[in-house]
């Protein structure tokens, strides 16, 4: 399996703080990849440089390993197949969830002019498959901002995936909500590995056992260390900084 994202040698600075040093990391294609560690670790500048909005001071963030995403534009990096969700979610919340994923069907233009637009037979497949996928089937007619903070995520998500995105990288995704929504994003997440890269950065130790692969611990803006949960959670390193005892 070839790495679809490799972050190389990245290192970058805000007056003088080093909030990722030296970091290597690398994301194979389909695969589902958790990422852990203490608050000021550097996940989220991590998020940042791959998504644009943090150039590094050093190092190079590579894309199907040729694209070099710092040398691109916000908007660029997204068209070429990298999506973000952030913690909070982002939807038009007086829009039913239907009308959201025709806005994301749409892409980037104003909310009118893109509702009005008829949506093709192909594309109106393609909004019902993305219901279906993320669990709102049935509620397609509601207004978003009456959903449920799990059901608002998962239609935001639903709302990436609209864009066919290659990697989806998910901020704290599981953050709030009810154990039953929980277990529901872990399957829905499984659902998607494969098709999409996956990201993810959280702190639910549970949530993150049950999507299993790979878990990279962070700690002072590099790797401190890789592998299973349980070979993570058994590393004295990872107990120290981040576990406890």
């Amino acid at each position: 399996m070839s790495a679809i994202l490799v972050l190389d040698d990245i290192t970058v600075s805000f007056d003088g703080f080093k909030a990722l040093n030296q970091l290597y990391l690398a994301i194979d294609e389909g695969e589902l990849r958790s990422i852990i560690g203490p608050n000021g670790a550097g996940k989220t500048t991590m998020m940042d440089v791959v998504t644009g909005k943090t150039r590094p001071d050093i190092g190079k963030p590579l894309f199907r390993q040729e694209i070099d995403l710092s040398r691109l534009r916000e908007a660029e990096i997204a068209q070429i197949g990298i999506g973000r969700k952030f913690q909070k979610p982002t939807v038009f919340e007086k829009l039913t969830v239907h009308e959201n994923f025709e806005l994301a069907m749409r892409g980037p233009r104003d909310v009118w002019h893109a509702l009005r637009a008829k949506l093709s037979g192909q594309q109106k497949d393609k909004v019902a498959a993305l219901v279906s996928t993320v669990g709102l089937v049935g509620e397609e007619h509601r207004i978003a901002g009456t959903l449920s903070h799990g059901q608002k995520q998962w239609l935001e998500i639903g709302m990436l995936l609209a864009q066919d995105p290659t990697i989806l990288l998910l901020d704290e995704p599981v953050a709030g909500m009810t154990d039953a929504e929980t277990e529901k994003t872990a399957e829905l997440f499984l659902s998607l590995k494969g098709k999409h890269t996956l990201v993810v950065v959280e702190h639910d130790m549970d949530f993150i056992g049950r999507l299993g692969g790979m878990v990279t611990v962070m700690a002072e803006g590099r790797v401190l260390a890789e592998g299973t949960l349980d070979e993570v959670k058994a590393d004295e390193r990872v107990i120290e900084v981040y576990l406890g005892r």
